[in-house]
This record gives C-alpha cells, structure tokens and sequence, in this order.
C-alpha cells in the first residue's frame, strides 16, 4: 500500500473517531430515551413516535428536493473557490427555507386526513401537523450540517450531533412526562432546533473567504437548477426508503395492531441507530474525499476497498454480537413486553452485514453524479421488501419483516455491485472478499443457531465477536501504521501473541 492510501485510513479512522464518539453519546441518549418511553407509554407509544418520525423523513426528503446530499458534493467540490462556495451556500440555505416552509403549510393543511391514513385516529391530527414544524426545522439543519460536511469540518458535525440529541431527549422527556402519549411531537421539534442552532453557531464562526453578495435571480437559479436536478433523483431514492417503512409500518399496525407496529419499531430502532451510527460515522468524511477524487478510478477504486474493509472489520463484531445477544438487548432497552422484536432483530442485523458492504460501493453512485441509476439503485431494497411484507405477512405474521429485509439486503448488494463494476470499473480486493465471506457465513451460522438454540447462541456470540473483533482491529492498525501511543502498543501485544503486524504503509 503507498503511503498516501495509509494515509487515507488514517484520515477514515480519524474521523471515524471523531463522529463516532458522537454517535455514542447520541445512541446513549437515544437508549435512555427509547426505554422511558418504553416504560412510560409502552409499545404503542413507541409505535406512534415511529410514525411521526417516518411522515418528518418522507415529507422532508421530498420537500429538501435531495439537495442536502447534492448539496455536500457540491461544496466540496467547490471549496477551494471561494467565489463558487459563497453562491453555494446562499442558494442552499434560502431553498431549504422556501422549500420547508412550502412543506410546513402542506402538512397542516392536510393534517386531519393524514392522521387518519397513518394512525386511524383524527384526534391526533394536531401533532400531526406539527410535524410540519419539524420538517422545516430538519431542513434547516440539514443545509447548515451540509455545509459544516462538505468543507470536512468534522468535529463541528460531532458536536452538533451531540448537542441535538441531548436537548431534544432532554425537553422531549420532560413533555412525554408531563403531557403524556401527546408530548412525543416534542422529540420531531426540538432535536432540529437544538441541531440549527449548534451548526448556525460553528458556521458564523468559519472563516469569511469571500464577502456575501447579493445574487440575482438569474445566478439563483443557475446554481440551484444543477443542484436541485441531481438532488432530485438523490431525494427519490431517499423517499423510496422512507414511503417503504411507512406503507410497512401502516400495514403492520392495520394487519396485527399498534402494538405488533411498536415490535417492529423496536428491532428496526436498534438496527438503525447501531447502523446509522456506524455509516454515520464513514460517511462524514468518505463521501467529500471520494468526491474528490471520483474520476481518478484507481485511487476512488483503492479508497472504496479500503472504506469497506474498515467497515466490516469495525462493524462486522457488533453484528454478530447483535445476532446472539438480540434477547438480552431487546430486554435491557426496551420491556419484556417486546419479545416479538428479537426475532426481527436477528434477521436484520444478518441483512445488515450485506448493507455494510454495499455502502462503501453505493456512494461511487453519489460521489460522480449518476442521479438516476441511484434511484433504481435504491428500489432494488424497497421493492423486494415491500412486496414480501405485502404478500406475506397474513400467513407467516410479523416474522417476514425481517426475513425481507434480509432478502432486500442481499438483492441490494447484487444490484450495487454490478452497477459500480460496470460503471466505474469497480474490483473488490482479496481482503475485501475474505472479510464480507467471513462475516456471511458467521452470521448465517449464528442466525440458525439462535433460531434453534437461543441459550446457546446468547453464550456463543460474544466469543466469536471477541476474535472477529481481534481480527478487524489488527487490520485496521496494518492500513493505518503504528503512529501513536495507542496503536503502537497494539502492534506490541499482537507481537507478544505472535501474530506481529507487518504495516502496509
């Protein structure tokens, strides 16, 4: 490996570190909050929190026309022109506030027949339409946090994140204790202020290249038109996501109840937080580098392995851990009450080992402005899952939502990789290979064994994620090199073991 791929690990890692650490406070403070409201208001409270979540994404993706993804690509494309940069964000900053508020006066408007398509209950139709509110608050978010990621400012992006999350659970808490099931509309609301604010605050404090302008409408429209155009197919991948979990979610509540809604919510939270946090993490710092240097393919193919192999090394241990250890994980974070959602848990986190490996490959997509092939990219998951859950959730019950997401997953991952081979010369390294076949046959295996002996697949797990996690960390310190206190005494223990490491750089 040269020196500059080491020193691209590094870099991952780094910021890896960084977002990291913030996704773990923010998965702490996300536990907590979850099993209050376990507690407090049980399955159906969980249920419904799910809902207004998934109507605040569906109708912000939509609204945010995608150019919160476009919007990152463009800035780091843009950032060492600072003339460019300034009209970037300007435009990107005044769309999402026309834009959220357009979002916010649709959904009031429609509140009463919303509540009653998405929860069968008009009462509710005023928290509905307060998640209006939030969408433009998310929106607002989302274009200060595009900025702080498209100029790489990642340890900004982790204090916003933490900042968020802690006052949102914070206040949310307190009104769910307070005003009971109709206090939940209070976590949608003040996460995204409390994120606005924190990302307004370290953006006035950037260093001002280039004097704001005033810009007329032609020059507002030429750079929003490129931006909202690639962001649009960007938004309909997005949505495709978001309206599957909502058409789930509103079947499963219509099919089995709001509690069977409330156990899907609880496995699919565990996997999105664990998964969210672990992408989350990559992604802040890998999407702007591979943007950089997306038409060199050799160096964009060298730093695609290099992400994936960090990611199945790092996340692979976790998710076999999850497989075995989803009844005890269950139980800690949410009640006795959600055993239904162990099983969930278990075929989700096998689904998400193929959704890791995807990942690294999926944003090459984003990162050269293949908008449309990313969208028929994106319903390769939707429709597989979508359609199993339709046709098969009378006969074999909540189960097959996590059969399909497994079953997505896997199609998913078929579909990237044809695509990126094919259109930016994708080849995967032996390493790669060698860890998503590990990781695949671990986690099938656990899989079976948890399905038909749960007890000992709740002893074994943790010792197989205790060697794979041996095993990803020594990769991960051979990509990186032996710079530092810390990792030079790793590389002196796994000597000890004698098992030395040989750095690639």
């Amino acid at each position: 490996m040269k020196k500059t791929d080491s020193s691209n690990s590094r870099g991952l890692i780094r910021s890896m570190l960084i977002i990291g650490s913030a996704q773990v406070v923010k998965i702490a403070i996300s536990i907590v909050r979850m099993k209050l409201i376990a507690v407090l208001l049980g399955p159906a409270g969980i249920g419904l929190l799910g809902i207004y979540n998934n109507l605040q994404q569906m109708v912000g993706n939509v609204a945010g026309l995608g150019m919160g993804s476009s919007g990152v690509r463009q800035i780091a494309s843009a950032k060492e022109d600072a003339q460019t940069l300034n009209r970037v964000k300007q435009v990107l900053l005044a769309a999402h506030l026309v834009q959220g508020s357009l979002a916010m006066v649709a959904v009031w408007l429609l509140r009463h027949p919303l509540a009653e398509w998405l929860t069968g209950d008009t009462a509710l139709a005023t928290e509905v339409g307060l998640v209006g509110v939030a969408i433009l608050l998310m929106l607002l978010a989302t274009a200060h946090t595009a900025l702080l990621q498209g100029l790489r400012r990642i340890g900004d992006l982790g204090r916003v994140t933490v900042f968020g999350a802690l006052v949102g659970t914070l206040i949310g808490l307190l009104a769910v204790w307070q005003l009971g099931q109709s206090g939940l509309i209070w976590f949608l609301l003040v996460q995204p202020l409390a994120n606005l604010l924190a990302a307004r605050f370290f953006i006035l404090r950037l260093p001002q290249r280039e004097k704001a302008v005033s810009l007329r409408l032609k020059d507002v429209w030429g750079v929003w038109k490129p931006m909202a155009r690639l962001g649009v197919a960007f938004m309909m991948g997005g949505l495709a996501t978001t309206v599957t979990l909502l058409l789930v979610r509103t079947i499963v509540t219509k099919e089995l109840g709001l509690e069977a809604a409330g156990h899907f919510a609880a496995a699919w939270g565990i996997t999105i937080t664990y998964v969210g946090f672990l992408l989350g993490a990559m992604g802040a710092d890998y999407y702007p580098r591979l943007t950089e240097v997306i038409n060199d393919r050799q160096a964009a193919n060298r730093l695609m392995n290099d992400q994936a192999q960090l990611g199945l090394a790092i996340g692979g241990p976790v998710l076999l851990l999850l497989i075995g250890m989803a009844p005890w994980v269950i139980n800690l974070l949410y009640a006795r009450e959600f055993g239904p959602a162990v099983t969930l848990l278990q075929w989700q986190s096998v689904g998400n080992v193929f959704k890791i490996a995807s990942w690294a490959m999926s944003f090459a997509i984003v990162a050269a402005a293949h908008a449309k092939i990313f969208f028929f990219m994106e319903l390769s998951f939707n429709v597989v899952f979508l359609a199993l859950v339709w046709w098969l959730l009378p006969e074999v019950g909540l189960k097959i939502t996590g059969i399909a997401f497994l079953v997505g997953y896997i199609t998913y991952f078929i579909t990237v990789y044809v695509l990126v081979r094919k259109l930016r010369g994708f080849r995967w390294q032996p390493l790669s290979l060698q860890l998503l076949t590990l990781h695949v046959l671990l986690a099938i295996s656990l899989l079976i064994l948890a399905l038909l002996f749960p007890v000992l697949a709740i002893s074994i797990s943790p010792i197989i994620a205790f060697i794979t996690g041996v095993v990803g960390l020594r990769i991960v310190l051979q990509k990186t090199g032996p710079e530092g206190r810390l990792p030079e005494k790793c590389y002196q223990v796994y000597a000890r073991l004698g098992w030395p490491i040989k750095s690639a750089s």
